[in-house]
């Protein structure tokens, strides 16, 4: 893809919320008190060390994200630096944030603010995380002191990142803390998430009874290779249920609005020795993942029914030569675009990432960012394509 070789004009509702993302563990840096600088130490995991400094750079990011045209920000609350031990909370971490939010507010920026964004306080994670029904309990009480300390600076509440994500690469492929591989132990975070996601609804609406609160589900675009074939149409259909809808529908009546991760597209192809899944003959991201803007479009159709706001909530390219991220973000958009115009209410879109960032087990290798990092200086240099968001607003 030429960068800005699409010149399609599209219209995003009003008011749209055009932003970007980011998480406290992968910018903020020296997060000590997690599972993940836990496994970091014993070389287990690169790390993160300094991040991108964001802890301490944040009204410099913030800024820029202003000035590159974006009116919103989704970022995270780190657990283990609110809750550091088991009940204790610590005022110092409650009012950087405060003054984090306060400074979003300052610049014009929507406040989109998560929960849980993989990494546990190491005081949960060694009483098993979300493997038994403590880690819901925890949580809940975690979401109810962040709604009763900061919730008058939230615009709109995220519990828990990617859920499926989380419990897959944690308890059955075992490339995240805490390394397990056990299906049945992945299922059972899997179903503890759920009750997690319900639990912090109810907590953080006994304090903010208007709260916009919601969840980012990872969803992966499936079609069938063979578009006539019963059996492929049958494996889109058992892959979209358990992979996309299961863990929706069993929190649907606990969400004001569904926040949407999309990263992947996939065919699936029926043999008699299994599933194939392929990718599209698209073009790839650094990391090899295929680029494919119409299965945003066709997720943003699949959510319709759940009658609820969607905010593409992650959505981006590992780029470092920044020759695709253009396009990628205005043909996503456009498939956003597409969706409002058959009635799915498209709130707002949040590109991955604001800056370079830590990447989890992929350390800083992958290049998301709109912003490029220095990582032994840590000076910022926007990237060419962040002029994307000013285009849009003057097309």
């Amino acid at each position: 893809m030429d960068q800005a070789s699409n010149d399609t004009k599209f219209k995003l509702p009003e008011g749209f919320l055009l932003g970007a993302a980011s998480a406290a563990h992968q910018v903020e840096g020296n997060n000590f008190n997690n599972d993940w600088w836990h496994y970091e130490q014993q070389d287990r995991l690169p790390k993160s060390g300094k991040a991108t400094d964001h802890y301490n750079r944040y009204e410099e990011d913030f800024l820029l994200a202003k000035n590159m045209g974006l009116n919103t920000m989704r970022i995270s609350i780190e657990w283990s630096r609110i809750e550091p031990i088991e009940n204790k909370w610590d005022a110092t971490a409650i009012e950087h944030y405060r003054k984090v939010l306060l400074k979003m507010k300052e610049l014009g920026l929507t406040r989109i603010v998560t929960l849980h964004h993989f990494t546990l306080p190491m005081w949960l994670a060694d009483k098993g995380g979300f493997e038994n029904s403590h880690g819901a309990a925890a949580f809940a009480r975690f979401a109810w002191f962040v709604a009763s300390n900061l919730g008058q600076e939230v615009d709109y509440w995220v519990t828990i990142n990617e859920p499926e994500v989380y419990a897959g690469l944690s308890y059955n492929h075992g490339k995240w803390p805490p390394f397990k591989k056990n299906l049945w132990t992945m299922i059972r975070v899997f179903h503890n998430l759920m009750h997690a996601h319900r639990s912090a609804f109810k907590s953080i609406r006994e304090v903010l009874p208007g709260a916009m609160i919601g969840l980012a589900k990872n969803n992966v675009d499936y079609e069938a290779y063979r578009k006539g074939n019963f059996f492929d149409n049958l494996l889109v259909k058992l892959f979209k249920y358990f992979g996309n809808e299961y863990f929706l529908n069993r929190i649907k009546d606990h969400l004001d609005f569904i926040g949407l991760n999309y990263y992947f597209s996939h065919t699936l192809k029926f043999t008699w020795r299994g599933p194939r899944k392929m990718n599209h003959e698209v073009p790839k991201s650094d990391m090899g993942w295929a680029t494919y803007p119409p299965g945003l479009y066709h997720l943003l159709l699949d959510l319709k029914k759940y009658n609820k706001p969607v905010i593409v909530t992650e959505n981006g390219i590992a780029n470092a030569r920044d020759d695709m991220r253009q396009d990628f973000i205005r043909q996503h958009l456009e498939s956003m675009a597409r969706a409002a115009t058959e009635g799915v209410d498209v709130k707002g879109y949040c590109y991955w990432s604001l800056t370079d960032t830590y990447e989890w087990h992929d350390g800083f290798n992958p290049k998301f960012g709109l912003v490029e990092v220095n990582l032994e200086t840590m000076e910022r240099k926007v990237r060419g394509s962040a002029d994307i968001f000013k285009q849009i607003k003057n097309q």
